[in-house]
């Protein structure tokens, strides 16, 4: 195999170097906010490492701050699609998986390129 080969579709999640702080996920019911830290992002979805899990097929209305050099806040609703509670997947952190529902075009289209420039 080649180096070519090995390389990541575009599509594929990046890895931050620095995790992005989740601010702020506004869920209706009971919990007012969450918290948590992404590892990983793309034009789909995103990684959320925390131990304050949301059940899969929940939507929730999440704010976050794009990787640099990018700039700007994002607000959009997510669905979460799959959580790996603590301890169960050692030595992965807990957390949950996202997609993004309603991520505007333009923002999805300047992660992708984003993650372009980072292979």
């Amino acid at each position: 195999m080649t180096a070519e080969t090995d390389r990541p579709t575009a599509d594929s999640r990046k890895n931050l170097r620095a995790p992005l702080i989740i601010q702020k996920v506004l869920i209706e019911g009971d919990r007012p906010a969450f918290f948590g830290y992404t590892k990983s992002i793309s034009k789909s979805g995103m990684f959320i490492a925390t131990t304050n899990m949301i059940q899969p097929g929940e939507q929730v209305k999440l704010e976050f701050q794009l990787p640099a050099p990018l700039k700007g806040i994002v607000r959009c609703l997510c669905e979460v699609v799959w959580k790996r509670p603590h301890g169960t997947h050692l030595p992965f952190e807990p957390g949950i998986g996202i997609k993004f529902v309603d991520l505007p075009i333009e923002i999805s289209d300047k992660l992708d390129e984003w993650i372009k420039q980072q292979l």
